[in-house]
């Protein structure tokens, strides 16, 4: 909006997704706005995975057709009707065809949780019940209630009924970011019983240093040191699954400590890291980098992505089952040993969902994702809606705060909350299923979810 008033012209601007998080309404504003700088003689680069912006615009640039080492390559650059005709593009299927919902029987609530006098921020004595079992989607215009409902109230709410420690905000942030905890006002009438377990799926990182990676947050990394341990070198020397550990003194680089890379101060230049001038990068030390499992050592097994790993240890149950789910999330890209502070949030997120779904599902676990579809292709956005579900086949519960109308429209139930945002939002105009919230008058979320719905079903009349 600045940018607007203030008349420029000749500016080059570059937006790095400036719809994520928002609802379809405003979406269509950040367009118009868009629009005038345009007219206005400037020039706008966007990286961007709204299907509606990437519509909008004159001229796109396709790069893939994967992600990490799979991707990195111009697929198109032209006019979008031109991407029509380029069959390696991801882009493409959904830019122009439509992929239809998932076919399936509906699924039948057994229970509900019932909340009653939620009061936070601009929702104020709100009565509000999700169905037990199935998968919800919250929605409503940016700043209409949605998280102050779920991300918190009801967060906190079950969390103190389960005698659950509430998640730690972000220590990095600013103190002048951080907000006063604000006791949320209301109760739980019903439904607490079914629930045994919460887990919030959010974005943050998995962890704050390059110590942390995928192989250490997902367990597997302790099934392939037990495999190195196992070999019969490894068994002459007496080497442990400790020895394989780069967080451990017994086998890792005595020079950088495990990390790989040292710290080194410039006098007239920023600080930089730099890969260990002994284990150049490796993180062990020669000892260890003797033992090798089926030709790789420690450190190359790091250095596999997650699909090559798959192919790998095929005959290793439990980690090919590990590295399988982290594959159906779309994560084959990543390197076993790719450092946290490396990974997007939407990365983040979906490891983190692959780890749930690695537990033995016993049902009763109520999940609550926030605006997951944040910075996801479309085609990652279907395969985490697929993972969702299999989720909720399992017997548990999720309940999404979402903008996307590919998750919503897949969803068995949805709680739209408006009509408008601040104190014009925080009611629930109507709950039901997609088919219903599509035909409510009053929501700002039934037009673009009823286009969405019949877009699915004239795919699906072709597609017969």
């Amino acid at each position: 909006a600045t940018q607007i008033r203030s008349n420029l012209f000749g500016v080059v601007y570059v937006l790095d997704e400036p719809s994520a998080g928002l609802h379809p309404a405003d979406t269509e504003a950040l367009v118009t706005a868009l629009d005038r700088l345009k007219a206005s003689g400037n020039t706008l680069f966007v990286v961007e995975h709204e299907l509606d912006v990437i519509r909008h615009a004159d001229w796109i640039v396709d790069v893939g057709p994967a992600g990490g080492e799979l991707g990195g390559r111009i697929l198109y650059s032209g006019p979008p009707a031109g991407l029509a005709h380029v069959a390696a593009s991801q882009t493409r299927r959904h830019l122009f065809d439509h992929p239809p919902i998932p076919d399936r029987r509906p699924r039948a609530p057994s229970g509900w949780l019932r909340l009653a006098g939620v009061t936070r921020n601009n929702l104020h004595d709100l009565d509000v019940a999700f169905p037990l079992g199935l998968c919800t989607s919250v929605t409503g215009v940016s700043g209409s209630g949605k998280s102050s409902l779920v991300s918190q109230a009801l967060v906190e709410l079950v969390s103190a009924q389960l005698g659950h420690a509430l998640p730690a905000d972000d220590d990095d942030a600013d103190d002048l970011e951080r907000t006063a905890t604000v006791p949320v006002g209301g109760h739980i009438t019903e439904g607490i019983e079914a629930i045994k377990r919460l887990v919030v799926v959010d974005q943050k990182p998995i962890g704050r240093t390059p110590r942390s990676n995928l192989a250490t947050y997902t367990g597997l990394f302790d099934h392939v040191r037990k495999l190195f341990a196992s070999t019969k070198e490894a068994r002459a020397r007496r080497y442990d699954a400790g020895r394989f550990s780069f967080n451990v003194a017994k086998g890792r680089c005595g020079h950088c400590e495990g990390e790989g890379f040292v710290f080194v101060e410039m006098l007239f230049l920023p600080s930089v890291y730099a890969p260990c001038p002994v284990c150049h990068g490796a993180r062990y030390d020669a000892k260890t980098l003797e033992i090798a499992y089926r030709g790789k050592t420690i450190a190359d097994v790091l250095g596999l992505t997650v699909d090559a790993a798959w192919e790998f240890f095929a005959d290793e149950p439990n980690v090919h089952r590990a590295l399988e789910l982290l594959r159906e999330v779309g994560l084959g890209y990543l390197r076993l040993g790719q450092p946290a502070t490396e990974l997007s949030g939407g990365e983040a997120q979906r490891i983190k969902l692959a780890t749930e779904l690695q537990r033995v599902q016993r049902g009763n676990t109520l999940y609550v994702l926030d605006e997951p579809t944040t910075g996801l292709h479309p085609s990652d956005v279907e395969r985490l809606v697929a993972q969702l579900d299999r989720l909720v086949d399992a017997g548990n519960t999720v309940i999404i705060v979402e903008h996307d109308m590919r998750v919503v429209a897949g969803s068995d139930w949805v709680i739209d909350i408006g009509p408008g945002a601040g104190e014009e939002g925080g009611r629930v105009l109507a709950a039901g299923t997609p088919e219903k919230i599509a035909h409510v008058a009053r929501s700002r979320t039934a037009p673009y979810l009823a286009r969405f719905l019949d877009d699915a079903r004239v795919t699906q009349r072709k597609a017969s």
